[in-house]
């Protein structure tokens, strides 16, 4: 069996993991977490983005405040890999958001995949060439 490969137009699944940046998991912040989580999982790669603006399922508006070093900003891990990668990584979680956090995920179409650690331009985990 060949190693995994990633090829343009591969079917691949996009998760994304929405959250507090106060948010906390085994006492230490949640996207610190996350993102070591994803690392130690494996997955191709994962980015955190720091919202400016946002409210959930609590109606709550969490923004900067003037003279505060740190709050409550959303926060967003994005993952793309194969799917069965994702859902197992999907499982992991739930024992990690245990205070909330809302989970999507939806397939996407690798166009112009970056290049790999163990391959070149064109791999995606999961998938082999031909």
């Amino acid at each position: 069996m060949s190693a995994p490969t990633r090829r343009v137009g591969a079917r691949a699944e996009l998760l994304r993991v929405f959250f507090g940046e106060g948010d906390r998991v085994a006492g230490r912040p949640a996207f610190e977490a996350l993102l070591r989580g994803a690392h130690d999982a494996g997955l191709a790669g994962a980015t955190l983005l720091r919202g400016s603006l946002g409210f959930g399922a609590d109606s709550v508006l969490h923004h900067p405040r003037p003279f505060r070093l740190s709050g409550d900003l959303p926060m967003v891990l994005e993952v793309v890999d194969a799917p069965e990668r994702i859902e197992a990584f999907v499982r992991a979680l739930e024992g990690l958001l245990t205070g909330g956090g809302l989970v999507t995920v939806e397939r996407v179409t690798v166009l112009r995949p970056g290049a790999a650690e163990s391959g070149g331009p064109g791999d995606v985990p999961g998938e082999e060439t031909p």
